[in-house]
């Protein structure tokens, strides 16, 4: 117990050593190892593994001498070739079996199953804090902008507001202004419910206070050539769950053969007994006597009585175990066929995601070009509403079009951040898929930390008004 709660405390140390001081932000790869220190599917995966070393080693232990030690008191009435023993020890182990070697290596199997379920829980626990570590980075960025748009709202029913006074403009654009005033500032309500639940659910993940969680906008940079074919680099899988699959069908087919070794095969065990008897009692005195009286002389009845030697086994008829051994076998077969099917849909699965990903970055360029575009038109709006459009045909530009450009600009600007968290998404689902995930994040953690494609680490200032 005591050990437990050292181990327990140690772990506890090494998360809350990644957690940044007050006032500090938490970066992608620290939230990740925070989760993968305290998650309980991570834990129960770390248990299946001992359990599996453990599964191993009584494999290989059967051929260890085991050794057992009690005694038999008590009286016996009438004739008994086994009287009292003050102590026996008794002793045994196997010599031979034909089937324990493909024990040995079915257990071998499992242990390499279980560590390859283990990596593949890491990466499902990375993948979960990642998508929720990005969502809170996307939900935030749209609530900033989306707040912008409130403003620049606001300000324009105040304008409109103004001109309808003057008799410049009807009380329908009034009232499409403050439909619109209405409409973001629900919208802005909404993304702040958003930033509150994301919020909510990487603390919950990370094992960090919720007042206390604040993180940072930089995303590592995109793996290279996401365009290329399926890989299979997990020991030739796709990826650490598919691994898992083919070394736990391993596991049960050396089980079968084991199975299906005993028709006709020797079974060899070694067995050792002592007893020291109590010739104290009367049972050891009634049984000397006849001992005495069998023999037809005086010799006395040795306190001390062992015995040693080999016990072979040869079994030739068992229905019960030759029908076990088809069950294993047809077993092991299903769970070769299992395998493979997940082969298979694992590697169309990186296929697909991989096409989809260059789709992503093609529409993130298109938002991207869209939101400069309108940024542009925004900024000869301003010159002109400085300087007027010097074309006496022309309508000349007012305040009322500046707040309605900008929250166009805007509009284009959310249309950025999500084609880039949709391309984010994107990136680690792939990541994931093929049991890169965890190790991509580690190299991330140690190399400078780069904006996505559109966002540079947060989001840009809105522009402001002009006087």
């Amino acid at each position: 117990m005591a050990r437990g709660r050292m181990l327990r405390s140690m772990a506890l140390a090494a998360a809350l050593s990644v957690v940044p001081a007050a006032g500090g932000q938490i970066s992608l790869s620290s939230a990740v190892d925070l989760a993968l220190h305290g998650n309980p599917r991570v834990l129960s995966a770390q248990d299946d593994v001992k359990k599996a070393h453990a599964q191993v080693s009584e494999s290989h232990d059967v051929y260890v001498p085991s050794i057992a030690a009690g005694a038999n008191l008590g009286q016996s009435y009438g004739y008994s070739p086994y009287p009292p023993t003050l102590f026996t020890v008794n002793s045994g182990f196997l010599v031979y079996n034909p089937g324990q070697f493909s024990y040995m290596r079915s257990a071998e199997a499992g242990l390499n199953a279980a560590q390859l379920a283990l990596a593949d829980v890491r990466e499902q626990v990375a993948e979960d804090t990642a998508l929720a570590f990005i969502a809170l980075q996307h939900d935030q960025l749209r609530a900033q902008a989306v707040g912008q748009q409130s403003g620049y709202a606001d300000k324009l029913v105040t304008i409109l507001q103004q001109r309808v006074d003057a008799g410049q403009d009807t009380p329908i654009d009034l009232t499409q202004a403050k439909l619109t005033q209405a409409q973001l500032r629900l919208g802005a309500m909404r993304e702040a419910d958003n930033v509150a639940s994301d919020k909510d659910r990487l603390a919950l993940l990370i094992g960090v206070p919720f007042p206390s969680l604040s993180i940072d906008n930089s995303f590592p940079a995109q793996p290279d050539s996401p365009a290329d074919g399926p890989s299979a680099s997990i020991h030739g899988y796709a990826n650490p769950a598919v691994a898992a699959a083919f070394a736990s069908a391993e596991a049960k087919r050396m089980q079968a053969m084991g199975d299906a070794r005993f028709h006709f095969w020797p079974q060899i065990n070694f067995f050792g007994q002592y007893n020291r008897y109590a010739t104290f009692s009367e049972s050891f005195a009634q049984t000397q006597k006849l001992y005495q009286f069998g023999s037809g002389s005086n010799t006395s009845l040795s306190a001390d009585a062992g015995a040693f030697g080999i016990q072979i086994t040869i079994p030739l008829l068992d229905k019960t175990r030759s029908a076990k051994a088809r069950e294993s076998a047809a077993d092991a077969a299903h769970a070769f066929h299992d395998a493979q099917n997940a082969q298979i849909e694992a590697l169309d699965g990186q296929f697909r995601a991989r096409h989809n990903i260059s789709e992503l970055e093609l529409q993130g360029e298109v938002a991207s070009l869209e939101q400069q575009l309108a940024q542009q038109k925004l900024d000869v709006l301003q010159v002109q509403l400085q300087a007027g459009s010097g074309d006496p045909g022309t309508q000349p530009m007012t305040p009322k079009d500046e707040q309605k450009a900008r929250i166009d600009e805007r509009e284009k600007y959310l249309a950025v951040v999500d084609a880039e968290f949709q391309l984010r998404q994107a990136t680690i689902q792939l990541l994931r898929q093929t049991g890169e995930l965890e190790a991509w994040l580690k190299a991330a953690a140690t190399a400078q930390p780069t904006a996505g494609a559109a966002i540079q680490n947060g989001l840009p200032a809105a522009p402001k008004p002009q006087p």
